[in-house]
C-alpha cells in the first residue's frame, strides 16, 4: 500500500531522500519503493515531542495512531464503484515516473501497473472462480481510457508479459497465504487483459502451473484461482482453453473440490465457441478416452449430477477429438473402443462404443486392418461388434476382414473352443452367407407381373373379339372400376371443354389488351434496332472500303522497299534498299 509523506518536500530534499535509499531490487515495484521512502521521511521529519514531565502510557499512544487499514486502503462498497473512483490520470503518471526511473526494465513498469491498480480496486472479494459474472469480468468493468492505458504500455513490454504473467499468479496466491490478504481485481485485470491478445502465454508453462496445483491440492481456493488464471485464454482462444483444460482441470477432475468448477468451465468454454474447427488436433485418443470414462463409467469419482453434464458436452468433445479428417485418424480410436466393450459393460456405454466403432469402421478403412489385428485378443467384444458390422456399406472390405475371421477361428478351435469363439463362428459365417448372396429381386418380379398382366390382357380381348365381351371388361363392371373410370373421364372432358370455351372467348380480348398496351413499346424498340443495325452497317462499310483501298498500297510498299538477298543457297534477312 501507498503512503504519502506528511510534510511537503522539496525537490533537491526529495533527491537527497532517494539517494540515501538502499538501491531498488528489479524484481519489486516502483510503490514499494516510494512506500519505503516515505516511511522513512515521516520518521525524519516528525516534529520532537512537547516535553512534558508525565510519560503517557502505551495504550493512549495506541489509542492515538489510525488504524493501519485506514492509512493505506479506501475499501469501496463494490467492483464498479472502485472503476469509478480511480484516478487515470494519476496512473498515468505513476507510470511516466516509474519509466523515467527504469528505462531499461519494462518488467518494473507492469509490476507497478498490477500494483497501482490492485491497490486502486479496493473492494470486497468474492469466490476465487468468478462463475456468477460474465467470463470478461472484472476487466469488463474497465472503462476505454483505464483500457487504452493497460493495453499500451503492454504492448511495449513483450519481452517481460510472460514473467509478468507468471507473476500475477504467484502473487495471487501469496495474497492468500496472508490472513488479512489484499483484494486481487488489479491481478486478474493484468491477466485478462494480457491473455485477451495473448492467450498462448497461459499455456506455456502447463507442466509447472500442474505441478503448483497439485502441491497445493489440500487448499481448494488456491486451486481454483490458478484454474481460473490459466482458464481466461480459453475465452479467447478456443485452442489454448482445450490445452488449459486437459492439461490442468482434466488430472484433477476427481477432486471433488475442483471437478465442478472444471465441467462448469468445459461447458461455458464449448458454448462460447460455437465453431469447433478451431479447436480440431489439440485433443488426441490419450486425452478423450478418460472423458469417455468419466461421462459413462458409473460409481466414478464424479457425482451423478456432473456426470449427466459431462454426458451432454460428450458429443461436442468426439468431434474435437476425431478432428478434422476422421477418414486418417480414427484407425487409432479403435483399439481403446473395442477394449472398453466388455459383456459387464454399462448399456448406455456399451450402446456409445458400438455406436462409435461403427463410426471407425465406416469411416476409416484402415480400422478394419486394425480389427483383425486385435481380433483373438478381443474375442467377446468381436462379437459384439460383428452384429454391428452387418451393416455397413463396405462389402468388398468387410468380406475379406471376415474371411480373415473364419480362419482364424478354423486354427483357434484346435486350441480353444470357447463359446464367445462359437458365436463369433456363428455369427462370420452368417455374415459371410449374407454377403455373398444378392439380395431380393424386387425390381425384376415387378417387371414380370406387370408382363404377365399385360400379355393376359392381349390374349383375354384377342380370343373374345373385343374389349367389350372380353373378361377383363366384364371383371372391370363387376368390381365397379369401369364406372369410376368413365366417370372420372366425363369429368375430365367438362372441365376440359369449359376451359376450351373460356380461351375461345377470352382470348381475344386479352390479345386486344396486349396489342394496345405493347404496341407502342415494340415499335419504339424496334425502330432503336433498325438505327442500331443501320449505324453498325455503315461503320463496317466504311472499314471495309478503308482496307480494301489501302491493302494494295501496303503490299505495294513493302514489295519496294524490302528484297530477299540469296546467300549461299539460303535467303538472308531483308536489307533496306
Amino acid at each position: 500500500s501507498l503512503s504519502s509523506p506528511s510534510v511537503a518536500l522539496s525537490p533537491l530534499h526529495l533527491s537527497l531522500s532517494l539517494l540515501s535509499i538502499s538501491p531498488l531490487v528489479t524484481s519489486g515495484t516502483l510503490f514499494e519503493a516510494f512506500e519505503k521512502m516515505g516511511k522513512k521521511q515521516n520518521k525524519e521529519q516528525v516534529p520532537p515531542a512537547e516535553p512534558s514531565n508525565k510519560k503517557p502510557s502505551a495504550g493512549k499512544q495506541k489509542a492515538k495512531l489510525p488504524p493501519a487499514s485506514t492509512q493505506t486502503h479506501n475499501t469501496h462498497k463494490n467492483l464498479e464503484d472502485a472503476f469509478k473512483a480511480m484516478d487515470v490520470g494519476e496512473l498515468k503518471q505513476q507510470l511516466d515516473r516509474s519509466q523515467t526511473l527504469f528505462p531499461d526494465n519494462p518488467s518494473v513498469w507492469v509490476k507497478d501497473l498490477a500494483g497501482y491498480l490492485n491497490h486502486a480496486l479496493a473492494a470486497p472479494e468474492t469466490e476465487p472462480t468468478l462463475s456468477s459474472y460474465t467470463h470478461d469480468y472484472p476487466y469488463c468493468l474497465a472503462g476505454k481510457e483505464l483500457r487504452g492505458v493497460v493495453k499500451a504500455l503492454i504492448g511495449r513490454c513483450n519481452e517481460s508479459l510472460q514473467d509478468f504473467y507468471d507473476h500475477c499468479v504467484y502473487t495471487m496466491l501469496r495474497e492468500l497465504d496472508k490472513q488479512t490478504g489484499e483484494p486481487l481485481h488489479g491481478y486478474r485485470v493484468c491477466i485478462q487483459a494480457i491473455l485477451q491478445d495473448k492467450p498462448r502465454m497461459a499455456t506455456q508453462n502447463l507442466p509447472d502451473y500442474l505441478e503448483l496445483l497439485r502441491s497445493v491440492q489440500n487448499r481448494p481456493v488456491k486451486c481454483l484461482t490458478i484454474m481460473w488464471s490459466l482458464g481466461q485464454a480459453g475465452y479467447y482462444d478456443l485452442s489454448q482453453g482445450l490445452r488449459v483444460w486437459l492439461g490442468i482441470m482434466l488430472p484433477v477432475l476427481g477432486v471433488k473440490a475442483l471437478s465442478s468448477y472444471a465441467i462448469a468451465y468445459l461447458e461455458r468454454l464449448l458454448l462460447l465457441h460455437v465453431n469447433l474447427t478451431k479447436g480440431f488436433g489439440v485433443m488426441g485418443p490419450k486425452d478423450f478416452f478418460p472423458l469417455l470414462d468419466f461421462a459413462y463409467m458409473p460409481k466414478n469419482a464424479l457425482s451423478p449430477s456432473l456426470q449427466e453434464q459431462l454426458c451432454r458436452l460428450y458429443p461436442r468433445l468426439k468431434v474435437l477429438a476425431f478432428g478434422a479428417k476422421p477418414e486418417m485418424t480414427l484407425h487409432t480410436y479403435l483399439p481403446s473402443f473395442l477394449s472398453r466393450a466388455t459383456p459387464h459393460c454399462p448399456e448406455d456405454m456399451k450402446r456409445e462404443l458400438l455406436s462409435s466403432m461403427t463410426e471407425c469402421l465406416s469411416v476409416d478403412h484402415q480400422s478394419l486392418g486394425v480389427w483383425r489385428q486385435l481380433y483373438t485378443k478381443h474375442l467377446p467384444q468381436s462379437r459384439y461388434n460383428t452384429h454391428t458390422a452387418q451393416s455397413l456399406g463396405l462389402r468388398g472390405w468387410l468380406q475379406e476382414t471376415v474371411q480373415s475371421f473364419r480362419v482364424t477361428n478354423e486354427e483357434l478351435r484346435d486350441t480353444a473352443n470357447s463359446a464367445d469363439l462359437q458365436d463369433c463362428n456363428k455369427l462370420c459365417h452368417c455374415l459371410q452367407l449374407k454377403m455373398s448372396g444378392r439380395g431380393f429381386p424386387w425390381s425384376r418380379l415387378f417387371m414380370a407381373l406387370l408382363v404377365f398382366a399385360a400379355g393376359f390382357i392381349t390374349h383375354d380381348i384377342r380370343s373374345r373379339g373385343s374389349f367389350t365381351d372380353s373378361t377383363t371388361a366384364s371383371y372391370l363392371h363387376s368390381s365397379g372400376v369401369m364406372g369410376v373410370s368413365q366417370q372420372a373421364w366425363s369429368k375430365v372432358t367438362l372441365y376440359s371443354q369449359q376451359g376450351f370455351s373460356w380461351l375461345d372467348t377470352n382470348t381475344p380480348y386479352y390479345y386486344s389488351e396486349c396489342v394496345r398496351v405493347l404496341s407502342p413499346v415494340l415499335e419504339q424498340t424496334w425502330e432503336r434496332t433498325k438505327d442500331a443495325a443501320i449505324y453498325i452497317s455503315q461503320l463496317t462499310t466504311q472499314l471495309i472500303n478503308w482496307i480494301n483501298h489501302n491493302t494494295p498500297l501496303l503490299v505495294e510498299w513493302v514489295r519496294h522497299t524490302f528484297v530477299l538477298i540469296p546467300f549461299g543457297g539460303e535467303c538472308v534477312d531483308a536489307v533496306w534498299w
